[in-house]
């Protein structure tokens, strides 16, 4: 059988699929000068092929099938599976009609397939709800698959192949990481799925249980890439990595007795991890780490199920990271219920202090499954499932505007990109000298926005 691996490139903006957000996805497309820059650099060289499909492309081949890829040219084929997308699905459906009209039979996979089936329902023969590896070992192995087909998740993700980079020809990825790596062979490695966390509007849980692999499966895969590609990066896609530390010992000390020569990055949250375990990480190449700290407010995060981290906390191990020449970007939500102009001012604020290599900022987005959309649902008023981007309002603020939480979403990447100390931070400039110039350069700069935002709304981003 010939099986069609399709992942539809985006075409506005910059868009990110796969495992972001669960599956849901991303898109920011620009609406200032700064977030015009921000995506353009997204966009050119921060972009990861589909963990998910390269799964399913190596299910496929182990069972003696044909597989083709693509990201929107129309092949030919008996079978697609097409991932889906909350933030892109008109363009998936519109590959889907095409492709029925020629013949091929047509999946989605996906989050936004299992949880807004409605959306893809009418353009597909079969829909695969919840991880789709179960459902693609029938399908490889034969089996006619129609309508809803239910994909239980996998107890043990060990008997999984390792993803199939070579079938998937699809070398997006010629930068890695905020460790300021530049080059290609860059990989998303999964050592594990959903979340063990309860954050009220995180996507990552809705799907499946949490579940890990062995050390032993993770480091084979590594070595496995190290044996084919030179020198490769690897982006662990785990909402949380470091969630137990002796697996990560563990992983550093397999990593360490193999010799692997490689490098990585990860998202975690900063209370799962200390000065030693940096360290040790560190010795056998971590050089990026991601992390959320969404509101400065500890009140505000208990709010939506998210456990507070204490600033010392969070300050030690960015300091740590820094010491090793580690990149940090910390991850910011604007717009929860609780807040108002001056705590998100508070947390712009917070965000540049933290003194992180890089930040992502978004608006609150409740999204379909998670228990945030259920409480905010009288709230919503957005129709158009498209801008369930995570940069859109989509809900009727209690305290804010729409026009308000857009004004400070731009606000949060100018205030945190347009100053010198961005700079320096990201060239690792420790002069004391320096600093304390950059630090005056700083202030003018700050004077400089409160005054465009003065002319622009009468109100400065302050606290």
């Amino acid at each position: 059988m010939r099986i069609i691996i399709a992942d539809i490139k985006g075409r506005e903006g910059y868009l990110t699929k796969d495992t972001v957000v669960g599956g849901y996805g991303a898109r920011l497309i620009p609406f200032s000068k700064v977030t015009a820059v921000y995506s353009y650099v997204k966009s050119a060289v921060l972009t990861l092929p589909s963990v998910q499909m390269a799964y399913l492309a190596a299910i496929a081949a182990r069972r003696g099938h044909e597989v083709v890829y693509t990201r929107g040219k129309q092949v030919e084929g008996d079978v697609a599976l097409v991932l889906s997308s909350l933030v892109d699905y008109r363009s998936e459906i519109a590959w889907a009609d095409i492709a029925r009209q020629r013949g091929i039979r047509v999946g989605f996979v996906g989050l936004a397939a299992s949880k807004m089936s409605h959306l893809f329902a009418e353009h597909a023969d079969f829909l695969i709800q919840g991880e789709p590896e179960s459902a693609m070992l029938q399908l490889a192995a034969g089996k006619r698959l129609e309508g809803m087909v239910e994909s239980p998740a996998l107890p043990d993700l060990d008997v999984l192949p390792f993803p199939r980079w070579d079938l998937l020809n699809d070398r997006r990825n010629s930068w890695y990481g905020f460790g300021k790596r530049w080059g290609g062979n860059g990989f998303p490695v999964m050592a594990s799925r959903s979340c063990p966390e309860f954050c009220t509007y995180c996507p990552h849980r809705i799907l499946a249980a949490y579940r890990a692999r062995k050390v032993k499966n993770i480091v084979d895969e590594i070595e496995w890439l190290c044996d084919r590609y030179s020198f490769p990066y690897v982006s662990f896609r785990d909402p949380l990595f470091t969630e137990k530390r002796d697996r990560c010992l563990e992983l550093c000390d397999e990593i360490r007795a193999r010799g692997l020569n490689f490098q990585f990055e990860f998202e975690t949250r900063l209370d799962r991890l200390d000065e030693e375990l940096v360290e040790e990480l560190h010795s056998v190449g971590l050089r990026a780490i991601a992390f959320g700290v969404e509101s400065v407010s500890p009140e505000t995060l208990r709010k939506v199920g998210r456990r507070p981290i204490p600033e010392a906390q969070q300050r030690a191990i960015i300091d740590s990271c820094n010491r090793h020449g580690i990149g940090t970007v910390g991850f910011y939500v604007l717009g929860f219920l609780q807040d108002d102009w001056n705590s998100i001012s508070a947390t712009i604020d917070y965000s540049i202090a933290l003194g992180s290599t890089c930040a992502q900022f978004k608006v609150l987005t409740p999204y379909p499954g998670t228990p945030l959309w259920n409480r905010m649902e009288p709230l919503i008023y957005e129709k158009d499932w498209q801008k369930f981007d995570g940069f859109t309002p989509t809900f009727k603020h209690p305290s804010l505007s729409a026009e308000e939480l857009r004004f400070l979403l731009g606000a949060a990447y100018t205030r945190f990109y347009m100053r010198p100390s961005y700079l320096a931070n990201y060239l690792e400039i420790r002069n004391g000298r320096l600093r304390e110039l950059i630090h005056i350069l700083d202030r003018k700069t700050s004077e400089r926005h409160a005054a465009n935002e003065m002319a622009a709304v009468s109100r400065t981003v302050t606290c």
